[in-house]
């Protein structure tokens, strides 16, 4: 039988996790495969990567954890064998802090990335002004926005519970996980839920409420994993894994894709070297924009959707102190940071308190954000100058007394796609165009889902469609 050529471009999660779908396929139908994974850098994992330091550290360079929530994720762990490596968070410090004032405050119990399921801890909360509490409480009687097309998420929260609500938790909480500007991010694309809860409940804090009383009677609450989910020897476990179960050969790294080309009925994906590769399917599962430029001369109109969707740069640094060293007690998986605060920094994550094993017992290990589609001047600086502003901002926030004994810079340059208002229309759009040419997929964070969950069944359903019907 002749085997089937696919080539993905891209090596990161939604690669990798395309790749493993079509070797898992191809097997469970006894159809030999053909593939090559090409990569342009000289590693996989995109921005995963983990890093053990002989003292002790483990130090994740990009995502250090995956919801648990969406499924794909850890149905993908639980097949290629990770299912034993698996580690939940320390559900004892689950509180996240605000910034306000310079000083830290628990987020109130019960409040859910836009708004309140409780009014209670609300009220006692010091984040907000009277005049805040009771705007976002008006939420119980507003009328329900009619369905005439998307709106932005600082509409959304501003209509719904007030100006504040947006400034203090709104634009802090989901600057951490898609680094946007919430005045241009999409709602329908990034918080569905909340869309889902004012059209069925009207009311959020209502929608809310009920949501998690059918949450406790369906015995949600007792679930077996906490809400994040990592790996024991960090994410770069996952990497690892993906790849040991890729065919001898398959994985060609340093190999950048110029040109995706179509002769004869077949595709071919020109390298920067001049060699092509046939394919009957192509998955392509690098940022858009790159991908973009691959596929111009075919599709001019696939390249100009693809090449509209911008992307944003962020940078951790990690610090690790001793411990005796941080007045704070850490007791939380670490706090947000307001933009109105004034400050560099998006946010902190107390890294050794979250998961266990991340660092000695008498250290702290912390990871700073920075930068983002507000703030990626900040970006310019050297990895000294990064590291020395995270240290001050950190350490005046926390009350840290001496230098940390241990710094890393990542930078991740345009990684993070910005879902903005009308990006269901551009994805449905892109998918529009691909419909025309069997055998070729996209796949990655830019599409309909920042995650690593979302990541994997990107992958996985960019690989069904290319080996088509069993």
């Amino acid at each position: 039988m002749t085997p089937v050529r696919v080539v993905v471009v891209g090596g990161g999660i939604a690669g990798l996790a395309a790749a493993h779908r079509l070797v898992e396929q191809a097997g469970e139908r006894g159809r030999p495969l053909d593939l090559a994974v090409c990569e342009a850098s000289g590693r996989l994992g995109g921005s995963i990567r983990t890093e053990r330091t002989p003292d002790g550290f483990l130090i994740e360079a990009g995502p250090d954890s995956f919801v648990s929530e969406k499924p794909w994720g850890l149905a993908l762990a639980e097949r290629i064998g990770l299912g034993p490596r698996l580690r939940r968070t320390d559900d004892r410090y689950r509180r996240t802090y605000v910034v306000r004032d310079g000083r830290l405050h628990p987020l109130p119990e019960g409040f859910l990335l836009l708004a309140p399921a409780r009014l209670a801890p609300l009220v006692g909360s010091p984040l907000f002004s009277w005049g805040g509490k009771l705007r976002m409480a008006l939420d119980l009687v507003l009328p329900r926005r009619p369905a005439d097309g998307d709106e932005s998420l600082a509409s959304f929260v501003t209509r719904r519970l007030g100006r504040e609500a947006l400034e203090r938790i709104a634009e802090p909480l989901v600057a951490g996980i898609y680094t946007a500007a919430p005045e241009r991010l999409s709602l329908a694309a990034t918080m569905p839920r909340f869309l889902a809860l004012e059209r069925e409940h009207r009311s959020l804090i209502l929608g809310l409420r009920r949501s998690a009383a059918a949450r406790e009677v369906r015995g949600a609450s007792g679930a077996r994993w906490s809400l994040f989910v990592t790996l024991a020897d960090g994410m770069g476990e996952l990497v690892d894994a993906l790849a040991a179960r890729l065919p001898a050969g398959a994985v060609r790294l340093g190999v950048p894709a110029a040109a995706l080309e179509r002769a004869d009925g077949r595709f071919a994906v020109r390298l920067a070297d001049g060699r092509a590769l046939p394919a009957d399917g192509v998955i392509l599962a690098g940022e858009a924009p790159r991908m973009a430029r691959l596929v111009d001369a075919l599709d001019p109109e696939l390249g100009r959707r693809l090449g509209g969707i911008r992307y944003a740069s962020s940078a951790t640094v990690t610090l690790a102190y001793p411990r005796a060293a941080i007045r704070h007690p850490l007791d939380g998986f670490g706090f947000v940071v307001p933009r109105c605060e004034g400050r560099a920094m998006l946010a902190c994550t107390f890294s050794s308190v979250k998961y266990p094993a991340r660092a000695p017992g008498d250290a702290a290990l912390l990871r700073v954000f920075l930068g983002g589609a507000r703030g990626e001047a900040v970006l310019e600086r050297d990895d000294a100058a990064l590291i020395a502003l995270a240290a001050a901002e950190v350490g005046a926030l926390l009350g840290i007394g001496g230098p940390p004994r241990l710094a890393r810079v990542a930078r991740h340059p345009a990684s993070m796609p910005q879902y903005e208002v009308g990006h269901l229309d551009r994805v449905a759009a892109i998918e529009a165009r691909l419909a025309a040419w069997p055998g070729l997929a996209v796949a990655g964070a830019a599409y309909r889902g920042v995650g690593i969950p979302d990541c994997v069944r990107s992958g996985e359903l960019a690989a069904e469609r290319v080996l088509g019907p069993g």
